[in-house]
């Protein structure tokens, strides 16, 4: 076994225990191209070779794999119960008045304090639609306004 294939497994085992600690995906396609430029230099391939191999390898597999991994990866943020008013229709039980900061709604059984999504005021018994939700008030429109 050459030094230069010794040089590459090494780097492709401390390439491989930086990913083991980071668990990020990023110095796999480094370890993978160290590998491959071991087997270069134990078929005899001169250095700028067997660097050449390393960086098209690492960069091969990082270009192929890494847009698939990062799908599945991707996360989608979770819903909280809360979150689900958003976008329901309600009904306004107390008037939404900004000026007294004021007003409930009833949407999904539940009833809710709400606020105007346009700082104006909207009479009881209009129905609205949920926007948002800003720390326990839901905010609201009336329903056909834009």
């Amino acid at each position: 076994m050459t030094s230069a294939c010794i040089f590459w497994i090494i780097a492709a085992v401390v390439f491989g225990v930086i990913e083991g600690a980071t668990v990020a995906l990023i110095t796999i396609w480094f370890a993978l191209g160290a590998i491959a430029a071991a087997v270069a230099a134990q078929l005899g391939a001169s250095i700028p070779t067997q660097v050449g191999i390393f960086v098209i390898v690492a960069a091969l597999f990082l270009c192929l794999t890494r847009p698939a991994l990062k799908k599945i990866a991707v996360k989608k943020p979770q819903r909280t119960n809360a979150d689900r008013f958003i976008g329901e229709e309600g009904i306004v039980l107390e008037p939404i008045d900004p000026i007294n900061a004021s007003g409930s709604v009833k949407v999904g059984g539940q009833i809710w304090s709400a606020v105007s999504s346009g700082g104006g005021q909207i009479e009881k018994g209009e129905r609205v639609e949920v926007l948002d939700i800003s720390g326990v008030k839901l905010v609201v429109k009336p329903i056909g306004s834009d």
